[in-house]
């Protein structure tokens, strides 16, 4: 057969990238065409996507994959990070910026929307995981204060679905990635419409979900100009990253309600979970904060959503601003060499979301525990990776009661696979290949 090529656009919270996928018939060939960085910026109060700058990259990639590749390339997919949104207008226009889910608007929502519909009832529905970043929340701050943008909206696009529309001209809505929300009933496959009723938000907002490998139709014609890019077919993949990571974990065993293996989605945050062949909201499920998420060919993902790399993320970002310019090899490097298990802290305490010092922050929180507080580079990177590891092997266990048996494998996907130590650290706490 002739060489197709097929190209992903992975996007995710701190870069993106381009990567071209070519088929002969034999083998597949896998290449990074083009990276980029992203991240969030302060903009009128909040903390904002830059989403121009994120299309730009974009745009950048797919000229250098029609460079290289000419008019083999077939179709195109973009995945992204889970939860931000934003909304088109009746005429096609772009409403807002992405609001970043880091952002403040949605502190304390949790406990107010509890007022309205209470805990047991919305899980029920969603069967989703209670974190502040949820889609849910981010709408309720919305209807609180900005109404008039809900009002102005005629659909809500999750930020792949963006990138498809304008990839494409056309409007979709892709299950995988709609299963973040927290405002989608994984047992229907539907919105949950009757949850979203009761929290007095619009329901046209959401429009019915299309399936992984749904066709919705050619690159438009002036992105095809602007590129150098043919007739490529814009083809939906499982548009939330954890969900096509999960995809390509070689594991053999079909999913089912008790697997043998489980995987971790490592990045700025970590996800931990198995793939089932159905949903499971139960009660033991909410009391331990697990979530139910969509998978590629039908799965149930099922997870919890931990605090993964932004803690070094975000101190390295520190020490730049400073003047001190590590780089990942060298921080790592410096935490190996620090002494181990000196302090370990909540990775997933409400002051590291988003603070301006991380560094600072992670030493506070030490001294609160009455820890040793770590002084050196070395030892603060140390401590957040090591406190991540134990917070991961504390999950592992949760997620073998909720499955029924010890999973003995665990797959470890993402940018993180690049970080030896803490995947070593990970494989140390919770005694597990």
């Amino acid at each position: 057969m002739a060489r197709e090529v097929a190209l992903a656009v992975d996007l995710g919270a701190s870069g993106g990238r381009i990567v071209s996928g070519a088929f002969d018939g034999r083998l597949l060939e896998l290449k990074e065409l083009h990276r980029f960085e992203n991240g969030p910026v302060s903009f009128g109060g909040h903390l904002v996507w830059d989403f121009v700058g994120l299309w730009s990259g974009v745009l950048d990639g797919l000229r250098v994959a029609a460079d290289q590749h000419q008019k083999a390339i077939q179709s195109i997919g973009v995945d992204t990070w889970g939860v931000d949104f934003s909304f088109i207008t009746k005429n096609d226009a772009l409403l807002s910026e992405p609001v970043c889910y880091r952002d403040a608007r949605t502190r304390g929502l949790i406990e107010a929307a509890q007022a309205i519909v209470s805990k047991e009832e919305t899980f029920n529905a969603t069967g989703l995981q209670f974190i502040e970043i949820n889609t849910l929340y981010q709408l309720l701050a919305l209807k609180r204060d900005r109404p008039e943008l809900l009002d102005a909206a005629d659909q809500l696009l999750m930020i792949p679905d963006l990138v498809h529309w304008l990839l494409s001209g056309q409007r979709s809505n892709e299950r995988t990635i709609a299963s973040t929300t927290q405002c989608f009933n994984p047992q229907s496959g539907q919105w949950a419409n009757d949850l979203l009723t009761r929290f007095g938000l619009p329901t046209d907002l959401f429009r019915p979900v299309s399936e992984p490998g749904h066709d919705i139709g050619s690159i438009r014609a002036d992105i095809a100009s602007d590129t150098g890019l043919g007739d490529v077919r814009v083809v939906l993949p499982g548009s939330h990253d954890t969900a096509s990571a999960v995809a390509a974990v070689p594991a053999l065993e079909p999913p089912s309600s008790r697997p043998d293996w489980c995987y971790i989605s490592l990045g700025t945050w970590a996800l931990v979970g198995a793939e089932l062949d159905r949903p499971l909201v139960t009660p033991e499920c909410l009391a331990r904060n697990f979530t139910n998420e969509g998978g590629v060919g039908g799965t149930t993902r099922l997870l919890k959503n931990l605090c993964g790399l932004w803690l070094v993320q975000q101190c390295r970002a520190s020490w730049q601003r400073s003047g001190k310019n590590w780089d990942w090899e060298q921080l790592t490097a410096l935490a190996a060499e620090s002494k181990p298990l000196q302090t370990i802290i909540d990775s997933g305490h409400p002051s590291l979301v988003a603070p301006n010092d991380m560094p600072q922050a992670i030493r506070e929180l030490a001294q609160q525990s009455n820890q040793p507080v770590p002084d050196s580079t070395g030892a603060v990177v140390r401590t957040a990776l090591e406190s991540v590891a134990a917070d991961v092997s504390r999950t592992l266990q949760e997620l073998d009661g909720l499955v029924g048996r010890r999973m003995s494998r665990v797959h470890i996907v993402g940018g993180g696979v690049q970080n030896k130590l803490l995947c070593q650290m990970i494989s140390d706490a919770s005694d597990r290949p």
